[in-house]
C-alpha cells in the first residue's frame, strides 16, 4: 500500500448476537488508527449468515458505537453484496482453482485430520474422489494450485512486521459454503477491496486469515491493504470474549446507565498497557 493513500479502516459485525467489550476494542482500533491519520472510519455490516442474522441487531449495533462516541461513515451491507461474490466464485472455478466438497465436519474430523491455525486442516478427500451429487456441496480452494498460480507472497502487519504468505496452516479452506453464498475468506476479501480499505484492524485471533485473504487478493487482482491485529481482550477465564460464552454485551451496559465514553477510554488505556 503507498503511504501516501489516505488511511480508511473499518469495523464489520454480523448481526447473529449482540457486541461485547472485544468488538468494542476492534472498533476502538479501527476507529482511533484512522483519525489518527486523518483518514475514514467505515461501518459494514456483514449479514449474510442466513437465519442466523437479525436485522434489528444492526440498529443496536449503531446505537453502541454512538454510545462509545465513535463516528463512521456507513457502507453496504454484505447482501447487497451477493453478485460480486458469485462472480469471484465463477472466476476462480474457471481457473480451476476451486474444487467441491460435501464432507461433514464429523467426516474430516473421523478422517483424522491434524489440527492447523484455525481448527482441522481438511485432508483433501473430495480432491481424491468425486464427491457426492446428491449431498450439499461447499466449494474449497485448491492451495497447492493457488500458490503454484501466484507465487510467493508477502503482506505486511503493523505490529508483526512483512509475513510470507503461507496456507499449510489453514489447508484448502472453504470459500462457497453449503448454506451461504460466499465464506468469511471470500466475502470480507472482496468487500474490504471495494470499500477501499486500506488498514485491516483486527483480533490477533484471526491472523492466520490474512495468509488467506492476500492469497485471494493476488488471485483477483485486488488491491494489497496493510493489516494491523490486535491483541484480545481476554474474560476471567482466560478465553477471548465471544458472543457463544455469554460475554455482557454492550447494549446491556449501555441500557444499565454506564457511560460509553469513560468505557471506551479505558479500553483505550487496556489497549495500551497490552503493548500496541
Amino acid at each position: 500500500m503507498d503511504r501516501r493513500t489516505p488511511t480508511v479502516t473499518r469495523f464489520a459485525p454480523s448481526p447473529n448476537g449482540r457486541l461485547h467489550l472485544g468488538h468494542a476494542l476492534s472498533a476502538i482500533v479501527a476507529h482511533d488508527l484512522a483519525k489518527a491519520a486523518g483518514g475514514r472510519f467505515l461501518l459494514r455490516i456483514e449479514d449474510i449468515d442466513g437465519p442466523r442474522s437479525r436485522p434489528e441487531l444492526a440498529d443496536e449495533f449503531r446505537r453502541d458505537l454512538e454510545w462509545l462516541g465513535l463516528e463512521w461513515e456507513e457502507v453496504p451491507a454484505q447482501s447487497t453484496r451477493l453478485a460480486s461474490y458469485a462472480a469471484a466464485d465463477e472466476t476462480l472455478k474457471a481457473r480451476g482453482l476451486l474444487y467441491p466438497c460435501t464432507c461433514t465436519r464429523k467426516e474430516i474430523e473421523d478422517a483424522g485430520a491434524v489440527e492447523g491455525s484455525d481448527g482441522p486442516i481438511y485432508p483433501g478427500t473430495c480432491k481424491r474422489r468425486p464427491p457426492d451429487p446428491a449431498r450439499p456441496t461447499a466449494w474449497r480452494l485448491d492451495a497447492d494450485k493457488a500458490l503454484a498460480e501466484t507465487g510467493p507472497l508477502v503482506w505486511e502487519d503493523a505490529l508483526a512486521g512483512a509475513q510470507a504468505a503461507d496456507l499449510s496452516g489453514l489447508g484448502d479452506v472453504v470459500l462457497v459454503r453449503k448454506d451461504l453464498p460466499a465464506s468469511y475468506h471470500l466475502a470480507v476479501t472482496l468487500d474490504d477491496a471495494a470499500d477501499g480499505v486500506t488498514l485491516v484492524t483486527r483480533g490477533a485471533d484471526l491472523f492466520a486469515a490474512s495468509h488467506v485473504h492476500r492469497t485471494l487478493q493476488a488471485l483477483l487482482g485486488l488491491p494489497v491493504p496493510r493489516w494491523h491485529h490486535h491483541p484480545l481482550l481476554l474474560g476471567e477465564d482466560g478465553e477471548k470474549l465471544a458472543k457463544r460464552r455469554g460475554s455482557p454485551a454492550l447494549a446491556e451496559r449501555r441500557e444499565g446507565g454506564e457511560d460509553g465514553r469513560m468505557l471506551a477510554a479505558q479500553l483505550r488505556l487496556q489497549h495500551f498497557r497490552l503493548g500496541t
